[in-house]
């Protein structure tokens, strides 16, 4: 592929120069350039890459796209005879330019998209292993960790800039992928991240408050949400299957039946694919299904309603994109947790320690009570540890705080990731919730800014039959401080602490 078969795929608004030399990728981070490479300038949330021109021609750059009409007036002059295309919209040109270099991968593979703001994770990981006990092959891309037809790799990005998505893609198509599944943030919808993806499936999990540092409003976050459903900017999918219980739902339904899209819902006791009923067990639920495809009871090893919502999402999902419901009844008993996401640490302590990525208030009071349910068997305590990170929506701070002295017995309030924001001052803004919960009778708490100690504060207070909820991280590995990252595992800490006590430590 030379300039001019990339740029013919390209929506350019001006042009000039030519090359005859072969393409050898598509970069938008000048730091990544290598001879023959092309690099996209474009403006960003943080930075502006036609700042980066010019080490981009200094790498060897073999043609420079631009958003900027003032870069591509300069290297007219400045560059006389070098490859250049001036652009509108530069995620759009990215996103063009990356199909046509990777092959069309996008045309290889029939792609679900999930969104909302809890659930996510959870929903595409239970998407993708229906589709893989289908004997499909997938690319998975989100939160935790990116798979590429098997491979597991790191994430970068719960959504990924076209470019790196559309690698993922070419990669898994050679390696006989025909499935993408992916969590789609409010950011990449907003941003222009998804351009050159055609949904086949979308699933809306829930909206609630979070990500108002990005999107000032709930209805700017929730336009961003829509923008998946309503055809505005990215093609309506064929398929759009919504949470019955949301107050959204009624809004985004609306907006997919008039782009054309088939509308289903889900839901406990609501929505046209529900659980009629169901029973929850401490090792998960007992199923009571009623669809349009049929009934069933099926057995399900995913704890809480929350994780009920999440597996009839991927379970009527699953079924838009063909796989058989008498299959997905009998896929149903083989599905596991996922990492981070009510993971239980066991080292033989008589309590039950969870560690969650419960990081908003609605995720917060659904995952106490669920502790709570556990603990009706028991009669032990809900003990819940958890931060709010730096940088990030402050209005939710006192939100969680409330959410987890109604939900707890006994908080440890502590760090998340506080980035630049000193951890006291966060500490400051979330012990009003939990002064104010519950009303009459205020929840115990106690504040620890260091993570690792507020861990074994919690675990120090456990006593047989409690459950112990080290909430906000979950999968992650890492946490930021100031501007440097230091290795930090919930898991991790919790086993050690747990040994420190005398229950089995470090595994």
């Amino acid at each position: 592929m030379n300039w001019k078969d990339l740029i013919a795929e390209v929506t350019a608004v001006g042009a000039g120069g030519d090359s005859a030399e072969p393409v050898t990728g598509v970069e938008y981070d000048s730091r990544k350039v290598k001879p023959g490479a092309v690099f996209v300038a474009m403006k960003g949330g943080s930075t502006d890459g036609n700042r980066y021109v010019e080490k981009a021609r200094a790498a060897g750059a073999l043609g420079i796209i631009t958003d900027s009409a003032q870069t591509f007036d300069h290297l007219l002059v400045f560059a006389p005879g070098l490859p250049l295309l001036e652009v509108e919209h530069g995620r759009r040109a990215l996103a063009e330019a990356s199909a046509a270099f990777f092959g069309h991968p996008e045309r290889k593979l029939s792609a679900t998209g999930i969104t909302g703001t809890n659930g996510k994770t959870t929903t595409a990981y239970l998407i993708e292993a229906l589709l893989n006990a289908a004997q499909r092959k997938t690319v998975l891309v989100g939160t935790i960790e990116y798979h590429v037809a098997g491979e597991v790799r790191p994430s970068v990005h719960t959504t990924p800039e076209s470019r790196d998505l559309f690698e993922l893609m070419a990669e898994g198509v050679a390696r006989g992928a025909t499935e993408l599944v992916t969590e789609v943030s409010s950011h990449a919808l907003d941003q222009g991240r998804a351009i050159g993806l055609n949904f086949d499936v979308a699933v809306f999990t829930n909206l609630t408050r979070d990500h108002l540092d990005y999107h000032q409003t709930m209805e700017k976050y929730f336009a961003a949400k829509r923008l998946l459903f309503d055809g505005a900017v990215y093609p309506a999918p064929r398929v759009a299957v919504f949470n019955a219980h949301d107050p959204h739902t009624m809004a985004l339904t609306d907006a997919a039946a008039k782009a054309g899209t088939e509308v289903r819902t889900y839901g406990i006791g609501a929505g046209d694919w529900r659980a009629a009923r169901h029973t929850l067990t401490p090792s998960g639920a007992l199923l009571e299904l009623e669809t349009p495809a049929g009934a069933a009871k099926v057995v399900s090893h995913l704890a809480g309603e929350v994780n009920i919502l999440n597996l009839l999402a991927a379970f009527t999902a699953a079924h838009a994109r063909g796989v058989p419901f008498a299959d997905l009844v009998e896929f149903v008993p083989g599905l596991q947790p996922v990492p981070g996401r009510f993971q239980s640490v066991d080292a033989g302590q008589p309590f039950t320690v969870i560690v969650d990525y419960a990081h908003t208030d609605d995720a917060l009071r659904n995952l106490t009570a669920l502790a709570r349910q556990m603990t009706a068997q028991t009669g032990g305590r809900v003990i819940t540890m958890f931060g709010c990170g730096g940088d990030r929506d402050r209005t939710k701070r006192p939100r969680m705080g409330l959410a987890a002295g109604q939900g707890s017995d006994f908080v440890v309030a502590t760090s998340d990731n506080p980035r630049s924001e000193e951890p006291l001052a966060i500490l400051a803004e979330i012990e009003p919730g939990l002064k104010a919960s519950p009303l009459g009778n205020p929840v115990r708490y106690a504040i620890e800014p260091d993570r690792a100690s507020a861990i074994r504060l919690a675990l120090h207070e456990a006593a047989p039959g409690d459950v112990v909820l080290i909430a906000g991280k979950g999968h992650e590995k890492e946490q930021i401080l100031g501007f440097s990252t230091i290795p930090f595992d919930d898991v991790a800490i919790a086993l050690s602490a747990l040994g420190e006590i005398g229950y089995g430590g470090e595994q």
